[in-house]
């Protein structure tokens, strides 16, 4: 490995993206080699084995295992800091409306303004989808669905009242809390929704099972580090554990229903 770079890539909110630099640093320096991590815009990389892993959300990889054969393999999840996580590998998908709106519960959305970060992500858009299912609410709930590009856009149309509410990955808020706590000012949780598997670290099939074990040890021992466990705080990471393929299950159940319903897109 000493003589070519760990290559990652992050398909996660950018408020993240220094914590992932710091873990992907931190492996390298560890096996050492030089690290690279950039942005991922294309799943193509992962297919051809252009890098060595990436950090993902769990709808993407419960997409990539329909492929044959699956171009990613876990390696690991983020147990997060806080009470609500129980010491599991599980986050929310918290629905924020304005401090000032009068909305109180998911059901109150009803003809609201929604926005969402991206179609490939499961807490802004695919649980949402699956709470609609639920709810038996597919023929038209919400009075107008907005693409924000982001979980932090989301957040902005929500702070400045041009969208009534949005669902955002709970460890990308509490990040964001954390870096900017004027937002207490303007926010509120009205319901979250969950709780989802947590969001992977995956590497890539033609990864040798070696350096697979070596990167999976490595993070789950991360924490042990006193500078390391500080890094992870800013990302509001207690630790990581190994997380296996069964865990990713419910994320599938609520793909296929949406598939089985053919309720595809918010609305």
């Amino acid at each position: 490995m000493a003589n070519q770079p760990l290559r990652f890539l992050t398909f996660l909110a950018p408020n993240l993206f220094l914590v992932y630099q710091y873990i992907v640093d931190y492996l390298a320096r560890n096996l050492g080699c030089q690290a690279d991590l950039s942005l991922g815009t294309s799943f193509d990389p992962l297919q051809t084995g252009q890098v060595e892993g990436a950090f993902f959300c769990g709808l993407p990889y419960v997409q990539l295992t329909r492929r044959q054969p699956p171009p990613v393999e876990l390696l690991v999840a983020p147990i997060l800091r806080g009470d609500r996580y129980q010491g599991r590998p599980i986050y929310f998908s918290d629905v924020i409306v304005h401090r000032d709106s009068t909305l109180k519960s998911f059901a109150d959305l009803r003809g609201c303004t929604w926005a969402y970060n991206e179609l490939g992500s499961h807490s802004g858009y695919n649980i949402t989808r699956y709470r609609l299912l639920q709810l038996g609410e597919t023929q038209g709930f919400f009075g107008r669905v907005v693409a924000a590009g982001s979980h932090q856009k989301a957040i902005e149309l929500v702070c400045a009242g041009e969208v009534d509410a949005a669902a955002i990955d709970s460890q990308t808020l509490a990040v964001e809390l954390q870096e900017r706590p004027a937002l207490t000012t303007k926010l509120r949780l009205i319901e979250a929704l969950g709780p989802s598997p947590g969001l992977p670290i995956v590497v890539t099939r033609q990864v040798a099972p070696a350096l697979k074990s070596s990167l999976r040890t490595l993070l789950v021992n991360m924490a042990q580090d006193p500078q390391a466990k500080t890094q992870l705080a800013r990302g509001c990471i207690e630790k990581f554990v190994a997380v296996i393929d069964s865990d990713y299950d419910p994320i599938r159940e609520m793909v296929t229903a949406a598939e089985t319903s053919g309720f595809m897109m918010l609305k």
